[in-house]
């Protein structure tokens, strides 16, 4: 992966700000490269980027926040939205039916944890429940603690002892697909002291 220090006199012609481009380099420092399973049980479209790579940072006046956006890596597959990095640090997706964007997590950090979570929670659990489209809405978590480590926004995991949910609502809101929500309870041997 070639460094951003090699883009960086590029970018700074092209008008964006140092510190723009500083984040950019940081991600890239941290995460560029890096190459990880898709979660397990969703869509390769909605298991995050295929490889953790930045991109060129580009101002979106059209999303909430305004702000620089840059790519957190290539998608899996042809699916209309783009896995980004967003101005606060957020990860999420854009594009789309409307052009949104969505945050999912609320960094990169979150979404990495997310996905070993996934990983873990599989091997320990005695059970797998999948949940689909309505069947989403009607899950009450609210016996559940978030799991913070994710940093959950528009996707997240809750605990409670011998449980785990986790929701995946943010992938099918740029395309208006609720019927793609999608839950999995992990029941089990699970306690806090795993998480």
């Amino acid at each position: 992966m070639p460094p951003v220090s090699e883009f960086r006199g590029a970018w700074q012609e092209a008008q964006i700000p140092d510190e723009v481009i500083d984040r950019a380099e940081a991600f890239q420092a941290q995460w560029g490269g890096l190459v990880l399973p898709s979660a397990p049980g969703m869509p390769e479209g909605a298991a995050g980027p295929r490889m953790l790579r930045v991109d060129t940072p580009e101002w979106e006046d059209t999303f909430a926040p305004q702000g620089w956006f840059f790519e957190a890596g290539p998608q899996r597959t042809a699916v209309p939205y783009a896995f980004l990095i967003g101005p606060d640090g957020t990860f999420g997706i854009a594009g789309g039916d409307d052009g949104q964007w969505v945050a999912l997590h609320r960094s990169i950090d979150g979404w990495v944890e997310a996905l070993a979570l996934a990983y873990a929670a599989m091997d320990v659990a005695d059970t797998v429940t999948r949940l689909t489209g309505s069947a989403v809405d009607q899950l009450d978590l609210t016996a559940m603690q978030p799991v913070a480590q994710v940093g959950g926004i528009t996707n997240g995991w809750w605990y409670r002892p011998g449980l785990l949910a986790a929701v995946y609502s943010g992938e099918p809101e740029p395309s208006a697909l609720s019927t793609h929500r999608t839950a999995y309870l992990y029941a089990g041997n699970i306690d806090e002291q795993w998480l």
